[in-house]
């Protein structure tokens, strides 16, 4: 499966100039980004791990937009008073 992703011309006008002549801008994002291949890391959990790794990730990701909200909230009602 292919995904399109859009950036900014400064951004990839940047990465272009990061960018090896022998490498796509895919192996050019992950080099810079450093993430690994998804041939690198096929098959290290098995299902069950990787259920969940996922749960814990939408478990963190839940309690940042908690904070999120409730910093979004004080800042609403410090508005309000002014």
């Amino acid at each position: 499966m292919v995904k399109t992703i859009r950036v900014s011309e400064e951004y990839h006008e940047w990465l272009h100039a990061h960018k090896e002549s022998d490498e796509t801008m895919e192996e050019t994002l992950r080099r810079m980004t450093r993430g690994p291949h998804p041939d690198d890391v096929a098959g290290l959990l098995s299902e069950e791990e990787a259920a969940d790794a996922k749960e814990a990730i939408d478990r963190l990701r839940g309690r940042d937009r908690d904070r999120l909200d409730t910093a979004r909230s004080a800042f609403e009602r410090e508005s309000e008073d002014e």
